[in-house]
């Protein structure tokens, strides 16, 4: 053959060579026809040295797309055309017709960037469609997420929902919620991830559903297996470095029992913060009596206003004789016990106590009358008092 004249091979772009539309592409798949004709586009290219024109890449996306839909293993999808590619490689006509190692280097280049190009618009529809396809099953999640936790669905329902997301609705279930200080938590965060995947190692995918719900961290577990919620609390402390507080419903039967298990954690978690609780991990069981006392906001507020009142009589205001007699009932009503919590004398503690009995009228030493003071100082942590003014019920 004459030197420089070469045969001209159709490119499979030219109006000779029709190509399917992305949809076919798409449908059908990777088949036999789609490789042969990618073997087509290496032939028109080992003789024009022309790239793979921007139709040819989108159709590669496509079927990608559709690889990915089927379940099809990106090294798989690549593997076939990559082999494909192989298998014709020394008899394509451009390889043929080379007379000299320059033309023979210029070949090679135009067809490696055409693989190139072909792996990478595979590559793209490939992602593409996972992205699709993992942001379509977050919004699943979500939204089962937000019906489980809100009540806004049929149980029925709502309980074939839940076996998709390794949940099952049957018995009691207990509900716990995770709150940082400095910022919320949110779903693909790593303390998010690092608590799923140690919650998953320990106890498995089934039943234990943990999600973010209005940047919490929450973690709904059967209430047969006790120590998840612990186990989620202890792996959330070690997860947030800065200071964090989680709060643990009672568990309560079926899929309503976990909607009231939820709003049960989460009225844990603004109870303790309105009492500024020093300890991480709140269980609503600890706070029932603040629970029951903040149920008549109107009768609390009177009894401590009527109680305690007195007390801001004292020089400098009530709040040490306040934290007092807080101190005191928490010490078991000690002397010695409190002066030590407080850092003061004895004889200090038992003049404090002797001023509340007569501004208040009620002995905290006589216990009879202890228990008046005791549910009177309880309702003043949860009203805030004094650093809050005491609002009128009328």
């Amino acid at each position: 053959m004459p030197r420089g004249k070469r045969t001209q091979v159709p490119h499979p772009s030219a109006p000779d060579a029709p190509v399917p539309a992305p949809e076919a592409a798409a449908e059908c798949g990777p088949s036999t026809a789609d490789l042969d004709h990618y073997r087509g586009q290496l032939a028109g290219i080992s003789v024009s040295g022309q790239r793979l024109p921007d139709e040819d890449l989108e159709r590669l996306r496509h079927r990608a797309a559709a690889a990915a839909g089927r379940g099809t293993a990106l090294r798989v999808l690549v593997a076939e055309y990559l082999a494909s590619a192989c298998r014709v490689w020394t008899d394509l006509p451009g390889i043929r017709q080379a007379q000299e190692l320059q033309e023979l280097k210029d070949v090679v280049s135009a067809l490696v960037r055409a693989v190139s190009d072909a792996t990478v618009a595979l590559t793209e529809g490939y992602e593409t469609a996972h992205r699709a396809a993992i942001r379509g099953e977050e919004a699943t999640r979500r939204e089962f997420v937000d019906d489980l936790l809100e009540g806004r669905t049929g149980l029925g329902r709502l309980a074939e929902r839940a076996e998709r997301f390794g949940l099952r609705l049957v018995g009691p279930h207990s509900v716990a919620v995770a709150q940082a200080m400095s910022a919320p938590l949110e779903a693909g965060d790593d303390t998010t991830r690092y608590v799923e995947e140690a919650l998953t190692a320990r106890f498995g995918t089934r039943d234990v559903l943990i999600t973010t719900k209005e940047g919490l961290l929450v973690c709904v577990s059967p209430g047969a297996v006790a120590e998840i919620p612990d186990f989620f609390a202890a792996h959330v402390r070690h997860a947030v470095s800065e200071r964090c507080r989680i709060a643990i419903s009672r568990p309560r039967p079926g899929p309503s029992g976990i909607v009231r298990s939820y709003q049960e954690a989460r009225g844990t978690l603004d109870l303790a913060a309105l009492l500024c609780l020093a300890t991480p991990v709140v269980h609503a069981s600890d706070l029932l009596v603040f629970q029951v006392l903040g149920r008549d906001r109107a009768a609390i507020t009177d009894l401590v206003a009527t109680v305690l009142g007195g007390l801001e009589q004292a020089r400098g205001g009530p709040k040490a004789l306040l934290g007092t007699l807080t101190a005191y009932f928490a010490s078991g009503c000690l002397n010695t016990t409190t002066a030590r919590r407080l850092g003061v004398s004895v004889r200090t503690v038992t003049y404090r106590l002797t001023r509340i009995r007569q501004l208040t009228g009620h002995d905290p030493t006589d216990p009879d009358e202890r228990y008046i003071l005791q549910t009177a100082a309880l309702g003043a942590r949860l009203l805030g008092w004094p650093s809050q003014s005491l609002q009128p019920a009328d």
